[in-house]
């Protein structure tokens, strides 16, 4: 009889949850999402990689002169935010994607490129 009272309660009531694919709740503020890179303030320093606890950020060709880009792996990454805080010209931030679900470990590298002045 508790049953039938319990379903009674709650029958005209609107559903908690939401089917996800098709209903999404807005993002929380300052969520430490997906990985961005702006090639022309970056300087090549190293210091994302220097201090990124997970080791998940790597350098592309080397510092100074020799840098042409980073590596960041998605599956290693903590989303600590420490390489945003470290950076000093701001190149590299958290954005509030959230979803990188993948198949493969491949697809949760995200390679960022620095284009040649002769591009």
């Amino acid at each position: 009889m508790a049953m039938a009272g319990e379903l009674l309660r709650h029958l005209f009531k609107k559903p908690v949850t939401l089917v996800y694919p098709f209903e999404k709740l807005p993002p929380v503020k300052k969520l430490r999402g997906r990985h961005e890179w702006d090639a022309e303030k970056c300087i090549g320093c190293g210091l994302c990689s220097d201090v990124c606890p997970a080791f998940a950020i790597e350098l592309i060709g080397g510092r100074g002169k020799a840098f042409k880009g980073l590596k960041v792996y998605l599956d290693r990454c903590l989303f600590c935010a420490q390489c945003e805080e470290v950076c000093p010209r701001k190149a590299i931030r958290l954005t509030e994607y959230y979803e990188m679900a993948a198949y493969s470990r491949d697809d949760l590298v995200l390679v960022f490129k620095k284009e040649e002045a002769g591009e």
